[in-house]
């Protein structure tokens, strides 16, 4: 349920300063030099509006790829955080030796919008300076972070992307603008349009721009996001058939059976085989 996963999901952090790469921790919060980021902890990238949280794991001596996890409606990279719920799927990702932003995405309600990716493209570029990175990046959508996921796979984005996975993610922004006034008026107010075109849809463009690897979790169940006209339409039109997947969960939206070791290692093994690729 939606309210199990809110629970874990507890705000943190001070608000309205600029940051730079720092550590954060019990003992403090402490600036770095460009080139000592160490790895293990959460270090925070870019603004504290919109903060953004990078860790590096221990293996990434040499290079590693990244992995970016854009947040869902309302919350923020804090809130991913200190999630223990999310913490199984990224301490997974962790453990294989991918780096992992914890991506603010411009804001808690940016609905992947012009402003959010431009932001996101700021903040990737700064956290690919602060550690050996391979040149390959990743993306994990939650919800309404599926349309920046998926947005920033798309061309015109401000750095590649190699695959995408999607956890209950919104694709489609013409449902989401048309499910609910409170979505509308915040899509409004993200993009500054009263109507975003359909150039804009993330959905939209990933039809326009052929087949890309796709792993895409949904339910039925989900009253939030309808998935037959997000996860599963994106997966038929624009899913690669030789890597990633469509895999039907059951239960509502973000239920606990999207936050498993099960699920953790799905990810895992679909970044890998991208990995493979090179």
């Amino acid at each position: 349920m939606v309210m199990a996963l809110a629970a874990g999901l507890m705000w943190s952090g001070a608000q309205g300063m600029v940051v730079g790469p720092q550590v954060t921790g019990h003992a403090g919060t402490q600036p770095l030099h460009r080139a000592a980021v160490p790895a293990g902890v959460w270090v925070p990238v870019g603004t504290a509006e919109a903060l953004s949280l990078l860790r590096v794991p221990k293996s990434c001596a040499r290079s590693c790829a990244l992995v970016v996890v854009s947040h869902p409606r309302g919350q923020t990279a804090e809130h991913l955080r200190d999630s223990a719920s999310v913490a199984v799927l990224t301490a997974a990702l962790i453990h294989a030796g991918f780096a992992v932003l914890l991506s603010g995405d411009g804001g808690a309600t940016s609905w992947g919008s012009p402003a959010g990716l431009a932001a996101l493209g700021a903040v990737h570029a700064q956290a690919t300076d602060l550690f050996p990175w391979s040149g390959r990046t990743y993306a994990l959508g939650l919800s309404m972070g599926g349309l920046m996921a998926l947005r920033s796979a798309l061309p015109g984005a401000p750095y590649p992307v190699e695959g995408v996975a999607l956890i209950d993610g919104w694709v489609d922004l013409q449902v989401a603008w048309g499910s609910a006034l409170s979505r509308r008026e915040e899509i409004q107010a993200a993009y500054g349009l009263a109507d975003p075109p359909e150039e804009l849809n993330p959905l939209w463009l990933a039809r326009s721009w052929g087949p890309r690897p796709l792993l895409v979790f949904g339910s039925p169940d989900d009253r939030t996001v309808p998935f037959t006209r997000n996860g599963e339409t994106l997966w038929a039109e624009a899913g690669e058939a030789d890597v990633g997947g469509l895999v039907h969960l059951s239960g509502g939206h973000l239920g606990g059976n999207r936050f498993t070791p099960v699920v953790a290692q799905q990810l895992v093994g679909f970044y890998r085989a991208l990995e493979a690729r090179r």
